[in-house]
């Protein structure tokens, strides 16, 4: 069985690729400070903590960026989702929505994955709408002001979320590659 490391602080996204990969790899969780870059392409910022973070561990590794992007804010709050999470939170997100009639946003996250043979990046992208409250008790981050359908990604069980949601299509992609070229 092979053995991936997921290179994170959020163990809820360590969770979500180990459930992906189970019984085809062994799952393994490192939290590592990383030199993030600054910027509004979440694949160059995934690639570039590949990178960083191979160079430090010399194992095989994925790490990911996430970038939450609302079409009446301009984009905002884009690749700076988890900067604005921390400072504003949702709250404040709810606010700068408040009176805007097109709430449609979007998830974007590129997986990056590093070996010895070089930097491999998968994006995977869900399209959905900031609800006007939060709703549901599951999930970490945004989740539950992000509506997918007629539920939140806080109201869907993490087995299913891992499915449907912007990570859950990169890793998609990410495995049936691993399969083909790595396992």
């Amino acid at each position: 069985m092979f053995e991936i490391t997921v290179v994170t602080g959020n163990v809820n996204k360590a969770k979500e690729v180990a459930s992906f990969f189970e019984g085809i790899a062994s799952v393994g969780h490192e939290k590592i400070e990383l030199l993030e870059i600054k910027g509004d392409d979440v694949e160059k910022i995934a690639r570039e903590k590949a990178i960083c973070a191979y160079s430090i561990l010399k194992k095989p590794l994925i790490v990911d960026d996430t970038g939450f992007y609302i079409k009446a804010l301009n984009g905002f709050p884009g690749a700076y989702a988890a900067y604005v999470l921390d400072t504003i939170g949702m709250n404040g997100i709810l606010r700068l929505m408040e009176e805007k009639d097109d709430r449609s946003a979007y998830f974007e996250t590129a997986v990056a994955y590093a070996d010895e043979s070089g930097v491999f990046v998968f994006k995977g992208r869900v399209d959905g709408q900031v609800t006007l409250s939060p709703r549901g008790e599951m999930g970490f981050g945004y989740d539950p002001v992000f509506e997918v359908g007629n539920r939140t990604f806080a109201e869907i069980e993490i087995s299913e979320k891992s499915i449907i949601s912007h990570r859950g299509c990169a890793l998609s992609g990410f495995k049936e590659w691993f399969l083909k070229n790595r396992a």
